[in-house]
């Protein structure tokens, strides 16, 4: 495989995962047009980012088990299908749930891609210039979210929210066709159908909805009962969501439950992913005990979470603080965001990965270092910065800040697969997404949400930065065992 092939995938896999981060934030800059043409609360706004969350972090570990077993480039192209189409029917909503229902799948759709693409990056570029490669990767988690915040508030603006949703969802199909057609840097190439899709994954749709039995159920349970109950009480009273929440945990908790008990006792023993899923669940114990007998994926796994609660609470909440704080319209506070924070996490993640790098060829621990100093710099200048009023000081301390909070996205990345087995590097990064996220943002979005209806918004999302900063500590225990892990790594290689 050519130099120049690795990186026209790097920059295949980098423009998806900027589509995959537009998709996903478009709606925070839609907040306050959804607010007033649903008539929401600051709760429900929490719980829309929250049902892409959710469903997103439980999805990431299974599709990460299946791009180790199965062909990874099939579950990103159907990932991305998915969401795109999802993003697009989110414009021709009618209801608060019709929408919630959209972002849930879009969860679906983007957990497919999260955990194959950085295994197909680390795939493509081994060593030395891995982080470099994860930060160009990551760098469409900085450009794409504030794209999203900027491309949502321009086509709100001229065209109105549903434009917006609409608009953003097409060019995802593109990039499907596209790598549908990529080569597997370690696994033999084939042709790429729908027949050959279902094919690799030794699946059919009545034994893949047999597996998921216990949980379809439930989504559909709770379905029905949150619909009754926000019939019955109003959606004020919340019970819709917290009703529809404990169906679905409760409906994945018997799944796995049903998995474990057909998992085989030899966890060598082959099983045919037709024959259940469960087939694949000795892969996510090995990643699990992987995670829990490596010192530094445990504080990898709990800082990610810390640094996911802050920042993504952040943008999510971001255009709304600045519309509200700074007087400025849902579009003019979108742009703010958009324009400088386009600016500052670009190159704050290029940066990140470059710096990274960098130190990593002067001492073991330089990719730790890289991610906590980041933090360390960027959580004061945020705490600050919500305390602003002024526009213009507003401008310099968000870029600055902006710029040193996307030092991590690359580092943190390539530490996992620094420490992890090639084999589940996949599954181990899809557990990850889901603890971070569990842990993190889906906790974030509602809680500020709640905290902003009680005691404003102004007060309650200070919260987040106070929790990035903590991150920042927690990821610096990291660089008294990252040398041991990556040494242990390679004898057992």
């Amino acid at each position: 495989m050519t130099p120049a092939y690795r990186w026209y995938a790097l920059g295949l896999l980098a423009v998806i995962n900027l589509l995959n981060y537009i998709d996903r934030n478009v709606i925070y800059a839609l907040f306050e047009s959804l607010k007033r043409d649903l008539a929401l609360s600051d709760a429900q706004l929490g719980w829309l980012g929250s049902a892409y969350i959710l469903v997103f972090s439980v999805a990431a570990l299974p599709f990460g088990v299946l791009s180790d077993l199965r062909s990874r480039r099939a579950v990103i192209a159907w990932g991305v299908t998915v969401w795109s189409a999802f993003t697009f029917l989110s414009g021709l909503v009618r209801s608060y749930w019709q929408l919630f229902t959209c972002r849930a799948a879009v969860g679906v759709g983007e957990a497919a891609y999260g955990p194959a693409g950085a295994s197909l990056v680390a795939d493509y570029f081994p060593g030395e210039r891995r982080a470099m490669a994860m930060g160009i990767l990551a760098s469409g988690v900085s450009l794409g979210g504030v794209a999203g915040l900027l491309l949502g508030g321009y086509l709100e603006a001229m065209y109105g929210w549903r434009v917006a949703f609409m608009t953003v969802g097409v060019p995802g199909f593109v990039c499907a066709l596209l790598v549908a057609r990529l080569v597997d840097p370690i696994r033999p190439p084939a042709k790429l159908t729908v027949q050959s899709f279902l094919r690799d994954f030794h699946i059919g749709v009545t034994a893949l909805l047999r597996q998921l039995g216990p949980l379809l159920a439930s989504v559909a349970v709770g379905t029905v009962l949150a619909y009754r109950l926000d019939r019955y009480y109003g959606a004020d009273s919340r019970l819709d969501v917290a009703a529809f929440s404990a169906a679905v945990g409760l409906g994945l908790a018997l799944n796995i439950l049903w998995w474990v008990r057909r998992t085989p006792a030899d966890p060598q023993e082959e099983i045919p992913f037709a024959t259940g899923i469960s087939g694949a669940f000795a892969d996510i114990l090995r990643a699990g005990k992987t995670v829990l007998h490596t010192p530094t994926l445990v504080y990898v796994f709990l800082a990610g979470a810390m640094i996911s609660f802050g920042t993504n609470g952040i943008v999510g909440w971001g255009p709304t603080f600045v519309a509200r704080e700074l007087e400025l319209t849902a579009g003019e506070g979108a742009t703010l965001l958009g324009k400088w924070g386009l600016l500052a996490g670009v190159s704050g993640t290029l940066f990140g990965g470059f710096l990274a790098d960098w130190l990593r060829r002067r001492v073991e621990t330089g990719r730790v270092l890289t991610v906590g100093l980041g933090l360390l710099l960027g959580g004061p200048l945020t705490v600050w910065l919500l305390t602003i009023r002024d526009q213009g000081l507003f401008q310099v301390v968000f870029t600055v800040a902006f710029f040193c909070l996307s030092w991590y996205n690359g580092p943190i990345t390539a530490v996992i697969f620094d420490v992890v087995p090639s084999r589940i590097s996949a599954t181990v990064a899809g557990a990850y997404l889901l603890f971070i996220h569990l842990a993190g943002d889906a906790i974030a979005l509602p809680l500020v949400g709640m905290l902003s209806d009680q005691f404003g918004l102004d007060r309650a999302i200070l919260l987040l930065p106070l929790v990035v900063i903590a991150g920042g500590f927690v990821i610096l225990c990291a660089t008294r065992t990252v040398g041991r892990d990556m040494a242990r790594l390679t004898i057992t290689s």
